[in-house]
């Protein structure tokens, strides 16, 4: 069973938003995931955030052989930086 950290799009028509969630590679992209890992809208409004990831709980992932998609990775890497300016 290889774990992939990979993005479901959820949202309506031209206003997409993504959960990071943790799934089997051969699951569909909307299909059964093990863990959900937080938030990315792609097109923020007003208040809303642009990521919002439990970066504990990626590190965890990343450690036990969970590999992400190069989408995810780059997620996961603008909500580092963003973690890092707010510090």
């Amino acid at each position: 069973m290889a774990l992939r950290i990979r993005l479901q799009r959820h949202g309506s028509v031209h206003n997409p938003m993504y959960r990071m969630v943790v799934a089997e590679s051969a699951s569909r992209r909307n299909g059964k995931f093990v863990e959900n890992l937080g938030l990315y809208n792609p097109k923020p409004r007003g208040k809303d955030v642009e990521t919002q990831v439990n970066l504990d709980r990626v590190d965890y992932w990343l450690s036990v052989g969970a590999l992400p998609s190069d989408t995810a990775k780059t997620v996961i890497k603008k909500a580092r930086l963003a973690k890092a300016k707010a510090e």
